[in-house]
């Protein structure tokens, strides 16, 4: 049965500083009728990242911002309800940029087109293992990173998806492997689950000594996804000739500006022959099945674990795209936007 209304979270406003439930408006429109060659899809899980936040600045980004009035931009999972698109059957499961709304039309083609989820895939791990943080952890630590058996390696976030995901590959690869996350539940997960050697809860613990202690040789590869304090902490305990990959900045709110506080010591990438290094997963797409492969294998060999923080409801978007700059989040955030 297909709805009469489909709800949808448009944006209303450009949010300035921290991210209210006000810069948005939830309206009621139409469900979408399939065309020839289209499929209509019923949107039972949105995906939330921390860049989405991003994508509601006038400022440059690697995709267009979200116009003022247009559906939030996001990832998510759904069901095929109806459809023209032998491709795309009745009850298949499709992810992709659904946006965050209840349906969604799906034409084939294009970038951020949506992709019938391969069998034996759980549709969830398509925003989380097999999706854009997977891909991030995996390029970044492998393209960018190189880690190699023995090295240490450090992650901050390493409760967050992506960072728990470059962790476990890291250990994968042979690594001593040490995290950064925010709070004793979420040290524990990293170590009891996630598999990591050690775990630096920035809010109690020295950062500092910590990684004197550690890392008495310094750090081999830095994977941040924080930026701030913790970037210039990473800095200062790098190994000779380490890499620090850049792969995200949360501790900004990815607000549009720049941030208070930059890496002051970045002095000590040229004494330790350091390389520093940005990327976006896009950069990959030709390599995008190699990726898939190496992460599939890993998860059926059980040495990639995933957590989730589900929010229940669609009204509940805003705020958790909010939970992930706050830390109330374990690992990926979602929201169950219908019953499966």
């Amino acid at each position: 049965m297909v709805d009469v209304v489909n709800r949808q979270w448009v944006l209303g406003r450009r949010p300035v500083g921290v991210l209210r439930d006000e810069d948005f408006e939830l309206r009621s429109v139409p469900v979408p009728v399939p065309g020839p060659g289209e499929a209509l899809i019923r949107v039972h899980w949105l995906g939330i990242d921390p860049t989405q936040r991003g994508w509601l600045n006038e400022a440059d980004n690697y995709i267009d911002a979200v116009p003022v009035g247009a559906v939030m931009r996001g990832s998510g999972v759904g069901q095929v309800v109806r459809s023209n698109d032998p491709d795309c059957p009745v009850g298949s499961w499709v992810a992709g940029m659904v946006g965050w709304q209840d349906y969604v039309v799906r034409s084939a083609g294009g970038l951020f087109g949506l992709n019938v989820v391969p069998d034996g895939v759980p549709p969830t791990s398509m925003l989380s293992l097999f999706g854009a943080p997977g891909l991030t952890a995996y390029f970044g630590m492998t393209d960018i990173g190189r880690p190699e058996p023995g090295q240490t390696v450090l992650v901050s976030a390493a409760a967050g998806v992506t960072g728990s995901i470059a962790g476990q590959i890291a250990k994968v690869l042979g690594c001593t492997v040490i995290g950064i996350a925010g709070g004793p539940d979420k040290c524990s997960w990293i170590t009891e689950h996630a598999g990591l050697d050690a775990a630096l809860d920035y809010k109690h613990d020295d950062i500092d000594a910590c990684l004197t202690r550690l890392a008495p040789n310094g750090v081999d590869v830095f994977f941040d996804g924080v930026g701030g304090r913790i970037l210039e902490h990473g800095l200062a305990h790098l190994a000779r000739r380490a890499r620090v990959v850049l792969a995200g900045a949360i501790s900004s709110g990815y607000q549009g500006a720049d941030p208070a506080c930059g890496p002051r010591n970045y002095m000590r990438l040229a004494l330790d022959r350091a390389r520093m290094e940005g990327f976006i997963f896009l950069d990959y797409l030709d390599r995008f099945p190699e990726a898939f492969m190496a992460l599939r294998d890993w998860q059926a060999q059980g040495t990639i674990t995933i957590a989730e923080t589900v929010s229940s409801g669609l009204e509940s978007a805003p705020s958790a795209l909010r939970a992930v700059f706050e830390g109330r989040n374990l690992g990926k955030q979602l929201v169950k936007v219908a019953e499966s």
